[in-house]
């Protein structure tokens, strides 16, 4: 079979972060892409839901940021853990 040469554009800190997590799943971005493409193509579809999941939304991670910040500097909410 043939090979071919896909040249994608990326932001740079998302293709470092890409890396990472193939390389922790011990694959390589070319091999992940593959995959993705396999399965398309063999679905006819985007394999996963593309969708706005508010969760991660700017107010919300602003919000969490907020409150990580608020518990690192000790002013958060302790909870004892119910025994069994």
């Amino acid at each position: 079979m043939s090979q071919a040469i896909v040249s994608i554009r990326m932001d740079s800190e998302l293709k470092k972060n890409l890396e990472a997590v193939c390389t922790e799943l011990g694959l390589s971005m070319t091999t992940a892409f593959t995959i993705f493409a396999k399965k398309m193509v063999r679905e006819k579809r985007i394999p996963f839901d593309v969708a706005i999941d508010p969760f991660y939304s700017d107010s919300n991670l602003r919000h969490l940021q907020e409150g990580i910040k608020e518990l690192n500097v000790g002013h958060g909410i302790s909870h004892d853990l119910i025994e069994d």
